[in-house]
C-alpha cells in the first residue's frame, strides 16, 4: 500500500527544534531524530526508495516534534508515510497479539481474573520475554470481567430517554480493561441531563495496528469507525465524544492523514469527552459537584498536547472544590502504545519517562490524572501513585 506524500518537508528551514524536542532522540542514539528521519529523509527517499532507513521504527509517533516545529512541518505523518510506503516488515507474532486488541479483549474478559493471575506470574513473563519479547519487566495491562459494552446494554433504554444525546466512543481500554471509566461518563452525563449512547458499530480506533504495519488492517477498521461517526453525527445529529485522547487524535486527524479515510465532515464534532463537558458549563450548564479535598498532578498525554486542548481538562478539574491541582511539566511518559511493551524498547521507554516519574514522586500528591490509559499504564508501573481519568474525579465528586 502506498500513500501520497505531502509537501510540507519543503518548509523545513532546519532549525533542529523538532529534535531538541523529541523524546527518543535524548535517549537512544540508535534514532537520527526527527529533522533527519523526517523532511531530510523525505528528500531522499522520493529520489530513490532505497535510502529509506529502518532506524525510523524508533519514531513513536508522539507527535512533539510537530509541536515544536515553527513552520508546520508534518514531521509525525512524513516519519509515519514513509514506514508506510517503504518498510518491508516481517510478520511478527507478538506484534499481531499487540496490535489486535478486539480480538485479544474478545477472547480474555470471559476468564478475565484467570488470565490476568496467569500473565502476572514470573514463569510466565519470562516465558512471553523469552519466546515473543515482550519484556518482562513490563506489566501487562488487566482484563476486566465482563465487557463495557455488555453493561451498557442493559442500560440502553433508560439512556434513551434522555432529551439530548451524546455518542461515546469507548475505545478497547474501557471495553476490556476498565469498563468503570465508561460507566463513570455515563453519571456525568446523565448528572447534567444529557443520555448516553454507544456507536452503531466499533472497532479498535487502529492506532496499534498502524504502529506494528498492519495497515490494511487498520484501514478497514477505520472504515467501519467512519462510517459510524457518520451515522452518529450526519445521520442522528448527535456529537461522538471519547476518553482517550488518542482514540479522539487517531478518527480526527490520523485517519485521513494515514489511512486515506475521510472523517472531515464529521470532524468537528468528534472530540474528547472533557472538552464537551468544559464547553456546555461555560455556556451556562451546570453540575454539582461536593468538596473533594484531594492533591492532584496532571500529566498531559502526548497526542492531548498535539490537539493543544489540555486547557479544558485543567479547567473541568479546577471547578471541583478543594482540589488542589499541580501541573507537571508536558513530557512524554515514554510508553507510547505498544512501543514500550517491547523487550527491544523497554530501556528507551523508561529512559524517556524517567524524569517525569521523578517529579510525579517529588510532587507530594495522592495520586495523578491523565486522559491516556496507556500513560495511565506507564505511570502506575514506574511510579507509587495511581493515575485516574479526569471523568473519574468528576464522577467522584459529584453531589449526591
Amino acid at each position: 500500500m502506498s500513500l501520497t506524500t505531502d509537501n510540507s518537508f519543503e518548509n523545513c528551514i532546519k532549525c533542529t527544534a523538532c529534535t531538541t524536542y523529541c523524546p527518543v532522540a535524548k535517549v537512544n542514539p540508535n534514532y537520527p531524530g526527527p529533522k533527519q528521519a523526517g523532511p531530510d529523509g523525505e528528500r531522499l527517499r522520493l529520489k530513490d526508495p532505497s535510502l529509506f532507513d529502518e532506524a525510523l521504527k524508533y519514531c513513536t509517533n508522539c507527535k512533539r516534534c510537530e509541536v515544536a516545529c515553527p513552520s508546520d512541518v508534518k514531521i509525525g505523518d512524513i516519519i509515519q508515510r514513509a514506514r508506510i510506503n517503504y518498510s518491508k516488515p516481517k510478520f511478527k507474532l507478538r506484534d499481531a497479539i499487540l496490535s489486535n486488541t478486539d480480538l485479544m479483549g474478545t477472547l480474555s474478559t470471559p476468564f478475565a481474573p484467570i488470565v490476568n493471575a496467569t500473565v502476572g506470574l514470573k514463569p510466565v513473563k519470562q516465558l512471553l520475554d523469552s519466546a515473543l519479547k515482550i519484556d518482562h519487566r513490563r506489566q501487562l495491562p488487566k482484563y476486566s470481567f465482563g465487557t463495557f459494552r455488555h453493561w451498557y446494554r442493559k442500560q440502553a433504554a433508560e439512556q434513551q430517554k434522555f432529551a439530548e444525546q451524546i455518542a461515546f466512543f469507548h475505545g478497547c481500554f474501557v471495553n476490556y480493561n476498565h469498563p468503570q471509566l465508561g460507566k463513570d461518563l455515563v453519571r456525568v452525563f446523565n448528572a447534567m441531563g444529557i443520555g448516553v449512547q454507544l456507536l452503531k458499530r466499533e472497532k479498535c480506533c487502529g492506532v496499534p495496528l498502524i504502529a506494528n504495519g498492519f495497515i490494511d488492517q487498520a484501514k478497514k477498521q477505520a472504515k467501519v469507525n467512519a462510517e459510524s461517526l457518520v451515522d452518529a453525527v450526519i445521520g442522528k445529529g448527535i456529537p461522538v465524544v471519547a476518553t482517550s485522547s488518542t482514540c479522539a487524535f487517531t478518527l480526527r486527524d490520523e485517519y485521513p492523514h494515514l489511512l486515506g479515510v475521510d472523517t472531515s465532515p464529521v470532524r468537528e464534532q468528534v472530540e474528547l469527552a472533557t472538552r464537551y463537558l468544559y464547553r456546555l458549563l461555560s455556556e451556562g450548564r451546570e453540575l454539582k459537584l461536593k468538596h473533594t479535598p484531594i492533591r492532584i498532578a496532571y500529566h498531559t498525554p502526548c497526542h492531548m498536547e498535539k490537539m493543544g486542548w489540555t486547557a479544558y481538562t485543567l479547567a473541568l478539574l479546577e471547578r471541583i472544590p478543594g482540589v488542589e491541582l499541580i501541573v507537571l511539566e508536558s513530557q512524554c511518559c515514554g510508553i507510547a502504545g505498544t512501543y514500550g511493551f517491547k523487550k527491544e524498547n523497554y530501556e528507551t521507554s523508561q529512559g524517556i519517562g524517567a524524569s517525569l516519574f521523578r517529579q510525579i514522586e517529588e510532587s507530594g500528591v495522592d495520586f495523578v490524572v491523565s486522559d491516556c490509559e496507556t500513560c495511565k499504564w506507564q505511570i502506575e508501573m514506574s511510579t507509587s501513585k495511581k493515575c485516574e481519568h479526569p471523568i473519574t474525579l468528576l464522577a467522584q465528586a459529584l453531589a449526591e
